[in-house]
């Protein structure tokens, strides 16, 4: 038997796009990833090699009848111009979260994919970790009465990185995933340009009218944390679980989630979901941005 090889391209080598070249060289025995061949890496920056997987143009890989899929791992400002580009040339894409900084962007780059019946997958590595999996199986089957998620984390560069309901949509992912679909009833942000600290606070309410409160804070020197407070029917989690780390690591998972969708492994009921998810959480993200951005127009 042939194997299906789908040769790939990783488009930045931040954190990130190291990591994806270190797993993508590295798969795991008899896993979809072995699906996936490595044939470079672009980057503005001059490299040459890395690992002898050896530095490309981003002309020669859009261009390559090698090079079937894209992995983007560039600052976030610049993922839909990239997937849009990858996309025109009939590759598929796995681009890490936020997907684009609108929400526009995101519905037609989402058409577009599906026009051209190309995969685009948008990396979701929070809804992967074992505290996450936990959480959910402990929030399963209760009702909600009122809850509190609260981020904190160092400063981002916005320029780069977006207004924070986009940068931070891992988070907004987390509430959708598990409570259900929410309305934003209001958000604010307060900002100290001077002490290089902000702070979002978004109000939701569940399809039930429960309250939800997201609250994103960013500083200087401010530990990188998630403070969770669900209270249901039945009593409050208010910490998370100790969980066991999983032997394979996030990146590596969500990689064999993409082979998987490359190898028409995903059935169309789980991509439905996940297209929702993803395009819901963008919406409600610019919706966020619109509420803080612009409060005399929503109150006169």
């Amino acid at each position: 038997q042939i194997r299906k090889m789908f040769g790939t391209v990783v488009v930045g080598v931040g954190i990130a796009g190291l990591a994806r070249i270190r797993d993508l060289m590295n798969p795991i025995p008899s896993s979809p990833s072995e699906h996936l061949k490595l044939f470079g890496f672009v980057s503005r920056r001059s490299f040459g090699n890395i690992n002898d997987i050896k530095q490309i143009s981003l002309e020669d890989a859009l261009r390559s009848k090698d090079i079937h899929a894209a992995f983007i791992s560039t600052e976030n400002r610049s993922h839909e111009e990239t997937i849009r580009m990858f996309l025109e040339a009939g590759k598929h894409v796995l681009v890490e979260y936020p997907m684009t900084l609108s929400a526009k962007a995101a519905h037609e780059l989402w058409e577009m994919a599906e026009q051209k019946d190309k995969v685009l997958h948008v990396e979701h590595i929070e809804l992967l970790t074992e505290e996450y999996k936990q959480l959910k199986k402990e929030v399963a089957g209760k009702d909600l009465v009122k809850g509190t998620l609260h981020f904190t984390g160092h400063v981002l560069d916005e320029n780069k990185s977006g207004f924070p309901a986009f940068s931070g949509i891992a988070r907004l992912t987390w509430l959708i995933d598990l409570f259900g679909d929410l309305t934003v009833t209001s958000a604010t942000r307060e900002k100290q340009k001077d002490k290089n600290y902000s702070r979002m606070t978004v109000h939701f309410q569940t399809a039930n009218k429960k309250p939800l409160t997201w609250i994103e804070e960013r500083g200087p020197g401010m530990r990188r944390e998630k403070k969770i407070n669900f209270c249901f029917t039945s009593g409050c989690l208010e910490n998370f679980r100790e969980a066991p780390r999983s032997s394979v690591g996030l990146f590596m998972q969500d990689q064999n989630l993409f082979a998987k969708k490359l190898l028409g492994q995903v059935c169309k009921e789980e991509l439905a979901a996940e297209k929702w998810r993803i395009l819901r959480c963008l919406d409600l993200a610019e919706v966020i941005q619109q509420y803080c951005e612009e409060p005399e127009k929503i109150y006169s």
